[in-house]
């Protein structure tokens, strides 16, 4: 018989004012698959922020976003075509104090790429920088990206923040590296599903985790992995979905 998972955290104000918030990161390949099944995961998962990478971005981009938002019964805080494929999803629950979408320089021959980025609040919480990415194919464009995703969640200007995406790469990669020794990877500070809440890719038999969550130092991590058993969430829409598996965390925000 398998281990039972532990309960994935809910999202809720503490006493001390500080929010526990849900976070999704997921590569949802320009919508292209199974919209209802992508829409039933994202509703089961129940996040305050969704992190997205390869959502539309040409023709009626806005109008497909605006869509899945409306399916989740989030809102399109930012993203898109103006970041060349990352997006941002909130809940209501969110206080959006600004946002800014982000074109990263363009290599000949190579895909353009960019970064979705705000600035929210939960509550009486500290406010809370949000960044969604989709580095390189690229090994040598990749790291210099990490980078550059560092440097952007400094210029958010804030304490705590929040970043996460589809990184093309493994963790033993250099790019995963760089962000991981700045930053808490959340997978690893706080594993939940056991083995199967750790790979990514590819949807029908993951085998690598290319797909991540990661966090400032002061941001408490309770929980982070693919949601596999979460209630709601069928195996069937997680395959129909997307070619890529998403990846929850819940998060302690501290109070401002």
């Amino acid at each position: 018989m398998p281990t039972p998972r532990p309960p994935f955290p809910p999202s809720t104000t503490d006493p001390t004012h500080a929010a526990v918030i849900r976070v999704l990161t997921y590569n949802i390949r320009s919508q292209r698959d199974d919209q209802p099944a992508l829409a039933r995961v994202i509703n089961a998962c129940a996040p305050d922020l969704v992190l997205l990478q390869e959502a539309p971005r040409f023709f009626r981009w806005r109008k497909k976003l605006s869509r899945l938002a409306a399916a989740t019964d989030l809102v399109l805080l930012s993203g898109g075509a103006p970041a060349a494929g990352p997006a941002l999803l909130c809940s209501l629950r969110a206080t959006v104090l600004r946002t800014e979408d982000v074109l990263l320089p363009l290599t000949p021959g190579l895909h353009r790429r960019g970064f979705s980025t705000a600035v929210v609040r939960f509550g009486p919480s500290a406010p809370l920088g949000v960044l969604s990415a989709h580095l390189s194919l690229d090994g040598a464009e990749r790291l210099t990206q990490s980078g550059m995703l560092l440097d952007r969640l400094a210029a958010l200007g804030v304490e705590h923040a929040v970043a996460g995406g589809d990184l093309n790469e493994r963790p033993t990669g250099p790019g995963f590296r760089r962000l991981a020794e700045s930053l808490q990877d959340c997978r690893t500070v706080a594993p939940w599903g056991g083995a199967d809440g750790e790979n990514t890719w590819v949807r029908t038999e993951p085998h690598s985790r290319i797909d991540a969550i990661f966090a400032t130092r002061g941001v408490e991590v309770l929980a982070c992995g693919v949601p596999h058993g979460l209630p709601g969430v069928r195996e069937s829409d997680l395959r129909a979905a997307t070619d890529h598996l998403p990846v929850l965390a819940a998060l302690r925000i501290p109070p401002a």
